[in-house]
């Protein structure tokens, strides 16, 4: 249970190389699995097998000497087995040499001979192959009764080689194909938590300049209405009230609005119970929103109904939000123009406002300077063109080309 234990809690690649016959995790601290042990009995008992023919055959050739030598050479080519998985090269270089002398450790010749296939290098591979060739020679011309009895001992000897040496190999493919795919797996796994991080990365921006978006146009609002009961607190009760509802109504308009962003952060949120995001139906309702806090605006508006809050109108609605909004906190007083303009290909947004002619006092809400940076990203989703300038005669002006989806 304990052996079942340490399998499950290997890394996929090294549990899947155990499923291979002899296919035990190399290294001084590797603990024998029970499928280890199975393979390294079943092994011995095949290399025995072997050897105990080839000791058969041989054993009339032997005196007592040289029978007792053979036996002991034999067991402790076989014992020497069970260490082949984390030194191929060296059980090798002993049972090799072995195995041309002992009929008994024949078949530990051809286990760590199919051993060095599987684990060792190109050149340990040769090498030890040469050296399984020349023993194979040396166990021929001792044990051969005649010429023929050689050429036949040899030639066994060789093809049972090549089809050692064949099968060690195509384990070795094998295993190397369960790592590659294993790799694979683990790259594509990888890539996909990757993509995932990028499309959480790209939400999380989305959702930042919504809420920029729709703070800074809110809080702007809020911030310029305020100022005008802080400029005139000898206004009338009823000027006072009216613009005390506007500020609460922009107030309870902006949680709102926070409340539909940051309601995609929430686990189980229906979309379909949100409400739909602005588009190109709402570009007059801002501009009225603005020309009620106090602002100047001129507007030349050919909207297409077709837009709706597709994501070229919800780009257009908050391209003309951001241009009143900077307007309003960077040139307050001045007459702003507002002209959208359709084409059966694009959508022209321009949003122009000429230099103050005094400087504006600081802003009681500064701002964080991102808000045409994340407009920019914004148009530059929907495959629009984004252009400030200033013109020579000092007006400022926000150009957008948004082309239609197809």
């Amino acid at each position: 249970m304990a052996s079942l234990e340490v399998n499950q809690g290997l890394e996929p690649a090294r549990w899947q190389r155990r499923m291979l016959p002899g296919s035990m995790v190399d290294g001084p601290g590797a603990e024998r699995s029970l499928r280890d042990w199975a393979v390294d009995v079943l092994i011995t008992i095949v290399a025995l097998g072997i050897g105990m023919i080839a000791l058969h055959d041989t054993w009339s050739e032997h005196g007592t000497t040289t029978a007792i030598l053979d036996i002991g050479l034999g067991i402790a080519s076989l014992a020497a087995l069970w260490d082949r998985r984390r030194h191929p090269v060296g059980v090798a270089a002993f049972v090799i040499p072995a195995a041309s002398v002992s009929g008994l450790a024949a078949g530990a010749g051809l286990a760590v001979l199919f051993n060095a296939a599987v684990r060792c290098s190109r050149r340990g591979l040769v090498w030890i192959t040469v050296a399984s060739v020349a023993g194979s020679l040396v166990y021929s011309l001792l044990y051969a009764v005649s010429g023929a009895d050689f050429r036949n001992n040899f030639l066994v000897g060789i093809l049972l080689y090549g089809f050692t040496i064949g099968w060690g190999l195509f384990v070795r493919v094998r295993r190397d194909l369960v790592d590659q795919l294993h790799e694979r797996a683990t790259r594509l796994e990888g890539e996909g938590r990757l993509r995932a991080e990028r499309a959480r990365s790209a939400e999380r921006e989305r959702i930042a300049r919504e809420m920029h978006d729709v703070l800074a146009h809110r809080l702007s609002l809020l911030s310029l209405h305020a100022g005008a009961l802080e400029f005139r607190p000898d206004a009338p009760p009823a000027e006072v009230a009216a613009t005390a509802a506007v500020i609460r109504e922009a107030a309870a308009a902006a949680l709102e609005e926070l409340r539909d962003v940051v309601g995609v952060l929430r686990e189980g949120t229906d979309s379909e119970t949100r409400r739909p995001q602005p588009g190109l139906a709402e570009v007059p309702m801002v501009i009225e929103e603005s020309r009620a806090a106090g602002m100047r605006i001129e507007a030349e508006l050919d909207l297409p109904d077709e837009a709706g809050a597709t994501i070229v109108g919800r780009t257009a609605y908050r391209v003309v939000q951001e241009g009143l909004t900077n307007a309003r906190k960077h040139a307050p007083g001045v007459l702003v123009r507002v002209k959208v303009t359709s084409s059966p290909e694009t959508l022209r947004i321009e949003v122009r406002n000429p230099a103050p002619l005094v400087p504006p006092p600081a802003p009681a809400l500064p701002g964080a300077g991102s808000g045409l940076v994340g407009l920019g990203e914004r148009v530059a989703l929907a495959d629009g063109e984004l252009r400030k300038d200033i013109t020579p005669g000092g007006d400022f002006i926000l150009e957008v080309i948004l082309p239609w989806e197809r």
